[in-house]
């Protein structure tokens, strides 16, 4: 079988190509384009830290540029004629095309099995199913509920109530899914046949191999070039059924065996581009599919990444909310970010370059920053750079 070589400077076009950072940004920006991004990406991951703005909205702006968030929630959370997406568990809890629904069920079907989601959810597939059924049947009856709205007591953020791991439940197994999301981005549940479009739901299930199949085939047309590991990751796949996914998608020439020097064994897409120059712009959410898999990214650009919202203050190394920031072909720095929100100002409570900066990354970040501000309505940017 044919092995594809490529050099580390090709890998990296592939990848920043097949994620979007290809194409310069449209002077406007309509649903055809938030559309195309969703669609190449495959998800938006849902965050609820909203120090900058929730991570949902990220990805579309760094490829996209300064766009209306309106177009996103409609799709997400609108009326029901309006919407193009839904949530569910993939990288974590995304946002995802409509489209993908039927390649999730298998998923859903083996949470409603006890055979997936959290430890703490499975009892309600089992011992405990009949108080989840007695659950769904209050949200047939009553429409739809927040776990605020029936929970007894006070639960913290990561001490989840009876009624809200009930809830989680219901939602990994399908019998809910997400009806919309509160200012405090608390989510409501419903029936799911009350908020996915009828036509989605009438679609055929698709076995689990095959719906894995094509799943590997999304995450491998948004990487372009990656690991066995990536590209199980893409979709939180288990290790064995992503290896069958993978053989599948080789053997029918899907997926070309590639090398890349100092890369484990890989996986160029047929379909991938490699340009000869990546002229990109952007700050990168910390959950951005470009830099989640912080391995990728250290082998990619060189760069090594983590978040700190959860490290001590006083142990952080470069900050709370850090964006990677994408300047032509590589990281060149980490920016630390927060929207005063009450001050209508954009603060940049510190800027790390790396090694070396490209010129001309100083005052492409001064625009972006510009950029950024505008389109989440701050007058100023407090940069001090």
């Amino acid at each position: 079988m044919t092995v594809v070589r490529l050099t580390p400077q090709e890998a990296r076009r592939v990848a920043l190509a097949a994620q979007g950072f290809h194409a310069a940004r449209p002077a406007t920006v309509g649903h055809r384009h938030l559309a195309g991004t969703i669609d190449r990406l495959g998800l938006h991951q849902i965050d609820s830290v909203n120090v900058l703005v929730r991570a949902h909205y990220l990805p579309a702006f760094s490829r996209l540029g300064a766009y209306d968030t309106t177009l996103l929630d409609r799709r997400a959370w609108g009326p029901r004629r309006d919407r193009r997406l839904f949530e569910y568990w993939a990288h974590e809890c995304s946002l995802l095309p409509l489209a993908l629904h039927p390649l999730l069920r298998w998923r859903m079907e083996r949470a409603d099995r006890g055979q997936a989601g959290y430890t703490g959810m499975r009892v309600f597939a089992g011992e405990r199913r009949a108080e989840a059924m007695t659950l769904l049947a209050r949200l047939r009856d009553e429409g739809p509920l927040s776990a605020s709205d029936i929970q007894t007591g006070r639960a913290g953020w990561w001490e989840w109530s009876e009624p809200k791991r009930m809830l989680e439940w219901l939602f990994y197994a399908g019998h809910v899914t997400t009806a919309t999301r509160r200012r405090s981005f608390e989510r409501v549940y419903d029936l799911t046949e009350r908020v996915i479009p009828p036509d989605v739901l009438s679609l055929p299930d698709v076995p689990e191999a095959e719906a894995q199949r094509q799943l590997v085939d999304l995450s491998a047309r948004a990487l372009g070039i990656a690991t066995a590991a990536e590209l199980r990751d893409y979709f939180r796949l288990d290790a064995s059924d992503a290896a069958v996914a993978i053989a599948r998608l080789v053997e029918e020439g899907t997926l070309l065996p590639a090398e890349v020097p100092g890369w484990p064994s890989a996986y160029l897409h047929r379909d991938a581009q490699c340009p000869r120059r990546i002229k990109a712009r952007a700050l990168l959410a910390p959950f951005d599919p470009l830099v989640w898999e912080r391995a990728r990214t250290e082998r990619l650009f060189g760069f090594r990444y983590r978040i700190e919202i959860y490290t001590p203050a006083a142990q952080r190394q470069y900050g709370y909310y850090v964006l990677p920031f994408l300047f032509g072909e590589e990281l060149v720095g980490r920016v630390d970010l927060k929207a005063d929100r009450a001050g209508s100002r954009l603060v940049v409570h510190a800027v790390h370059w790396e090694p070396g900066v490209v010129e001309g990354a100083l005052e492409a970040l001064e625009v972006e920053l510009g950029v950024l501000a505008r389109w989440l309505r701050l007058e100023t940017v407090n940069d001090g750079l």
